[in-house]
């Protein structure tokens, strides 16, 4: 019997964003994280086109490790998109955007990730993210997006 015991995280950190919600939320979605998202590349399982929907299944690559995503909710309406993330033998989780409107121009946007790791390499990946890293890593997300809209101009 193995003396494994997964590590397991729950994290939640928000940003603003200077958009209105109809804009923000698109950025969110598989084919909008590609617009700020370095590396970000997903590869389309199904639907095979890449169209936003509850049950949609995609793929990424980044630092060697591939993940596999499953769209578990897709509610534009309600600015909501959750994904359960799995790479294998690393950790598995969810990550849950909410997007806010504060005003008609400003959404708030709340990042909810959740792992467990499946191994001890995995272990170390989630205890990595503590609340500073984490932290960091969503603030990041905003800048990232500021930066993309300003070369849009």
């Amino acid at each position: 019997m193995s003396d494994f015991r997964a590590e397991h995280m729950e994290r939640a950190h928000d940003f603003v964003l200077p958009l209105p919600l109809p804009q923000a939320f698109p950025l969110f979605e598989p084919e909008g994280e590609r617009r700020w998202a370095e590396g970000w590349e997903p590869r389309y399982l199904h639907p095979a086109d890449g169209r936003a929907t509850r049950g949609m299944v995609f793929t990424t690559t980044h630092g060697g490790e591939e993940t596999i995503w499953t769209m578990v909710r897709h509610e534009p309406e309600r600015g909501l998109v959750e994904y359960v993330r799995c790479s294998p033998g690393s950790r598995t989780g969810r990550v849950l955007v909410q997007c806010s409107a504060l005003d008609g121009q400003r959404t708030r946007v709340n990042v909810v990730y959740e792992l467990t790791g499946l191994s001890e390499a995995g272990n170390e990946r989630v205890r990595a993210l503590d609340e500073a890293h984490y932290r960091e890593y969503i603030e990041s997300w905003g800048r990232s997006i500021g930066q993309a809209l300003s070369r849009r101009g």
